[in-house]
């Protein structure tokens, strides 16, 4: 039971990113400053805890592929998220966001060459009927359709979050989380840089900053994978896909955003996608041979 919890737990702290993102726009701040601010006070966090738990120590040859993630995978999540949010509102954003799975296999078939089933192929369908399904028809309260720009940039979160499955795949098992963001993070920030425009500070701007730092990506990542040891990947997936349910609420409670009906349809496709493509990875990891040694230790 605990493991649902930790799980629900990081749902819901990844469901507050769009709303805080929304509170510090509000305040006057930039829209990638957001992400900058984000990225680097998280780092600060991880780099603690890594330091005081001794685990900085990588290997010099998975610097590069690291170092990869931070401008892909943390740089280019964290600021085309925030684009979407501000382009697009925090709900579109949440379930733009969740075509990652749909990325993940397509990914998946073309660079490592992993078998695309009829479960993967149902779900890369639903995910693009969702995806028309909100874009193409109308917008928040019946407005006209969502422009171009927040449909691309929340297709293009879902891309680099489905790279932390990839990577996560290889590196995950090899290196603590802290380890892996304190050089993934401060790559992210730099990368970011370039594209910010700082504005003055103001409380109402930091304070959404803070607890997007410290909630939503030091806390949630470290809780979800707490409660990754406690429950299997595939139950653990279901219950994360809560996060774009409660970004809607939110959104919703605190700013009146909400789809039309094809909309609602459109955001039901992408978050159900979800469920074949973990069903079928399911079903693949039950048909693989067990190792010999837990077979029963028979030799030939």
């Amino acid at each position: 039971m605990s493991g649902y919890l930790y799980v629900l737990a990081a749902a819901s702290l990844w469901g507050l990113i769009g709303p805080l993102s929304k509170l510090s726009f509000a305040a006057g701040m930039d829209t990638v400053e957001v992400a900058f601010w984000r990225t680097t006070l998280a780092w600060v966090f991880f780099a603690a805890q890594a330091v005081i738990r001794r685990e900085t120590r990588i290997a010099p040859r998975d610097l590069p592929a690291v170092a990869g993630f931070g401008v892909a995978g943390i740089a280019g999540l964290f600021g085309a998220y925030v684009v979407a949010v501000e382009a697009g509102g925090a709900a579109l954003a949440s379930v733009l966001l969740y075509t990652a799975p749909a990325w993940v296999a397509l990914l998946s078939w073309l660079f490592l060459k992993e078998p695309m089933g009829g479960y993967k192929i149902a779900a890369v369908f639903a995910t693009i009927a969702g995806v028309a399904g909100i874009s193409l028809g109308p917008g928040f309260s019946g407005e006209a359709a969502f422009g171009g720009k927040a449909v691309f940039f929340g297709l293009l979160s879902g891309v680099t979050y489905a790279l932390y499955y990839l990577f996560g795949k290889y590196y995950l098992g090899r290196y603590r989380t802290p380890t892996l963001f304190l050089y993934a993070l401060p790559v992210g920030s730099l990368t970011l840089l370039p594209f910010v425009h700082f504005t003055r500070p103001t409380l109402a701007g930091a304070i959404p900053c803070l607890i997007l730092a410290l909630l939503s990506t030091y806390g949630a990542y470290s809780i979800y994978y707490a409660g990754l040891k406690r429950l299997e990947a595939t139950r653990a997936a279901v219950v994360a896909t809560l996060e774009p349910v409660i970004a809607a609420i939110l959104a919703y409670a605190m700013f009146g955003e909400r789809f039309s009906c094809v909309g609602y349809l459109g955001a039901g496709l992408i978050i159900g996608s979800v469920l074949p493509t973990i069903w079928d990875g399911a079903r693949e990891r039950l048909r693989a041979p067990l190792p010999r040694a837990a077979a029963g230790g028979r030799s030939g």
